[in-house]
């Protein structure tokens, strides 16, 4: 799915937003929502990786959808828990990101058209699908392409959300650059997709 050098970049990203998931739950553990969302990140890292090198039947992506709808739906109760818009926001932006993670796997198939046979794999590295590359291309549709975008540009706030945080608050620096890295590796690869 991905073509150099953006796989080796992407999995980089991803491996220190898993790592920082994992610190952030080993050394300094949240309660609630808090927790929740520190093992969504560190599962959303490792499925990004696993997007990036394996070709995926429709099963497994299938079944990465609902794992990631249902921690969607853990992570609700933080907003009627969370005190502080900056705090609200966060958790918006959690949410917004795991939107994007359905999103960029169900809609694979569409935004991936061109280099991948319909109903075969639908995700994966690009160069281990010789048989798909060969057989006839179609463009992805123009309200994917726009869903797409508006996805890209949640990544794109998220990000900049992100940054303006670990800037402003020394305590939740870690896990603020842990989660703008995420917006950014997303962003990315929702970028390189219909690409």
């Amino acid at each position: 799915m991905v073509d150099p050098p953006w796989d080796l970049l992407l999995t980089v990203a991803f491996v220190l937003t898993g790592t920082s998931g994992i610190w952030t739950l080993v050394v300094c553990p949240g309660t609630g929502g808090q927790a929740v969302l520190h093992v969504n990140h560190t599962v959303m890292s490792a499925a990004m990786i696993l997007m990036i090198w394996v070709i995926l039947w429709d099963v497994a992506v299938w079944a990465q959808v609902a794992l990631f709808a249902i921690l969607t739906v853990a992570l609700l109760p933080a907003l009627r828990r969370t005190s502080g818009r900056a705090r609200r926001t966060d958790v918006v932006g959690h949410l917004a990101l795991n939107a994007a993670m359905i999103w960029m796997l169900a809609a694979m198939p569409l935004l991936m058209a061109d280099t991948h046979a319909a109903g075969s794999h639908t995700a994966g590295h690009a160069g281990h699908s010789g048989a798909a590359a060969a057989l006839p291309t179609a463009a992805a549709p123009g309200w994917a392409i726009v869903v797409n975008s508006l996805f890209i540009t949640a990544c794109a706030a998220g990000v900049i959300w992100w940054l303006l945080r670990a800037a402003a608050v020394r305590e939740h620096r870690l896990p603020a650059l842990g989660h703008g890295l995420m917006a950014t590796g997303m962003g990315t690869m929702l970028l390189l997709m219909p690409a």
